[in-house]
């Protein structure tokens, strides 16, 4: 179960998921909206690195419809909190292979011949 907390003043969290029926664990989430052609800087993840360290936590996901550069990406592998990165290319991908915000424009039928159908007319 998830839940959106994004506003001003959120301190870096715009939503949180809970891994577990229980509520005992979290992730946190940040999302950005940039511009093609943008990237998402390392002090914005270490802004988002704080804020999961405010709430107590050492799991976040960070989510943009842009890139990341690559001095987040050596961030995120040397620090101790688990934070998972995805871009825009990777939700754009996320979002078909999991039907959200996607419609099937064309969808095609593939057949094959029934090798059965034949051997019934044999006998």
């Amino acid at each position: 179960m998830g839940q959106v907390t994004g506003r001003s003043g959120d301190g870096g969290i715009d939503g949180t998921v809970r891994e577990d029926a229980l509520g005992l664990d979290e992730v946190y989430v940040q999302a950005k909206k940039y511009a093609d052609g943008n990237t998402v800087g390392e002090s914005a993840l270490r802004n988002f690195a704080g804020a999961i360290d405010a709430a107590g936590t050492n799991k976040g996901v960070f989510v943009t419809t842009a890139s990341f550069t690559p001095a987040v990406r050596r961030y995120v592998a040397r620090s101790p909190k688990r934070i998972v990165l995805i871009d825009g290319e990777e939700l754009a991908r996320l979002m078909v292979a999991h039907d959200v915000g996607v419609r099937t424009r064309v969808s095609y039928e593939v057949k094959r011949i029934d090798e059965d159908y034949f051997s019934q007319e044999e006998q």
